[in-house]
């Protein structure tokens, strides 16, 4: 959906741009001298590509290389991220891309351990999805039990309590709150009792490619399921918080969330 949103973008940017050039290049002088001193009037298809052209490409420019709005739909990121929240994703941290094919055409840096991204996966090119960068290229990553481990070090944990779940996300309620140390970034994670036997297994990163998880370890459809992210697949990164709607929780709108930090 998002990816035809931006189809569409280009296309009428493209199109109300050459509307608008042209007819000033071409076909506003041939007016203003066939109308003598009553200068004809424009064309209606004319004066809505000058006054949409603006509009669209300043839209364009900002969403496509300074930062761009999502949607978060499901679990999969809680409780870091919840269903309902609005994030806003910068896209150039990792260098600036065109729009529709991705393609980087100048490199600005690289995702770190940690970092919340945007991508679209390789078995899913045309939806967007967010997971945490865990595994770097050249990384050994692993999942056993209810541990992850980088390079055969297990990452270290601490309970931080039972997860309290409200509106579209009361399915998580009863969870238990670990804070995982990511190298030296803290975040939390939810965890049921349990392992999922298909979620266990040991994956070595390529070159130029990413291991991303989850921080909803068991309600998350991430790396140990379709492997590693190639880097021409990222968005960019996730780091704002600009709103949170869920018609299923009391008051619809968490008020706290606006504004929030993603870590």
């Amino acid at each position: 959906m998002m990816k035809w949103f931006e189809i569409a973008l280009v296309v009428l940017t493209f199109a109300t741009g050459i509307t608008w050039l042209l007819d000033r290049l071409l076909f506003a002088k041939k007016r203003a001298a066939a109308g003598g001193l009553l200068e004809e009037k424009e064309p209606v298809v004319v004066d809505y590509a000058r006054a949409f052209f603006p509009v669209l490409f300043v839209v364009l420019i900002l969403r496509s290389f300074i930062a761009e709005p999502f949607r978060i739909p499901s679990s999969s990121m809680m409780p870091t991220l919840l269903i309902g929240d609005f994030i806003l994703v910068n896209k150039f941290t990792y260098g600036i891309r065109l729009p529709i094919n991705n393609k980087k055409v100048f490199a600005l840096g690289e995702p770190e351990r940690g970092d919340v991204v945007v991508f679209r996966p390789p078995h899913a090119p045309d939806q967007d999805w967010i997971k945490r960068v865990v595994g770097l290229p050249g990384d050994l990553v692993a999942f056993q039990g209810d541990t992850l481990y980088i390079n055969g070090e297990p990452l270290q944990y601490a309970v931080a309590g039972t997860y309290q779940g409200q509106g579209k996300g009361r399915d998580m309620t009863g969870a238990t709150v670990l804070e995982e140390a990511l190298g030296d970034r803290r975040h939390q994670v939810l965890e049921f009792p349990g392992a999922d036997p298909r979620s266990q297994g040991e994956w070595r990163v390529p070159e130029g490619e990413y291991f991303v998880m989850g921080d909803n370890r068991d309600r998350s459809d991430d790396g140990r399921f379709w492997g590693t992210l190639p880097e021409s697949q990222l968005r960019g990164k996730a780091f704002l918080v600009w709103m949170n709607f869920d018609s299923s929780a009391p008051g619809w709108i968490a008020w706290g969330r606006i504004g929030k930090r993603i870590q």
